[in-house]
């Protein structure tokens, strides 16, 4: 990616910074390779809540904040279900249901899934971007991505079990 400017001094948008070489090195995802240094020295999982900028830390609201009560991963199940295809609510709500609900088979379920996004190059920008627009914290996102995600954290949640009432459980009689 270059750094060029503006007229002002600020940065080009990404898509007007990045190179051929550098649009080949995103659509393949080859660009993500350095991550598995990070993964070796134990900074990082392979699967997990993708990392995001330091500068994001702030904007994040309290159920946002719990994608990091697991380490980050090189992909996640966000990138399973839409990459940079799908809204900044929906990426949070997938990084905190895994945060709930990982297990050994789900992270290899995401690996093989990822592997399959990869080489079919899906989701590797959002529309009109190089990569995916810069999060502005949740009061920014329309309300019909609100909602969206509201479902989508129902969706997939397992019902709690329910337990059968005992006779401890009954209303005395009157």
């Amino acid at each position: 990616m270059t750094d060029d400017r503006d007229v002002n001094g600020a940065l080009l948008p990404d898509i007007d910074r990045l190179s051929g070489f550098g649009r080949w090195l995103r659509s393949t995802s080859l660009d993500e390779l350095p991550a598995l240094l990070n993964v070796l020295a134990g900074d990082m999982s392979l699967v997990g809540p993708r990392p995001l900028l330091m500068q994001y830390l702030p904007l994040y609201s309290p159920a946002q904040a719990r994608r990091h009560e697991v380490r980050p991963g090189v992909t996640g199940l966000a990138q399973l279900k839409g990459r940079n295809a799908i809204s900044w609510e929906e990426k949070f709500a997938y990084d905190v249901w895994y945060v709930d609900n990982r297990t050994f088979r789900m992270d290899l379920e995401i690996l093989f899934g990822t592997v399959a996004k990869v080489l079919r190059r899906e989701g590797v920008s959002a529309e009109g971007h190089a990569t995916y627009p810069a999060f502005r914290g949740s009061a920014a996102i329309e309300p019909s991505c609100r909602q969206s995600t509201e479902k989508l954290a129902s969706l997939d949640r397992p019902a709690p079990p329910q337990s059968k009432p005992t006779s401890s459980d009954k209303e005395p009689d009157a």
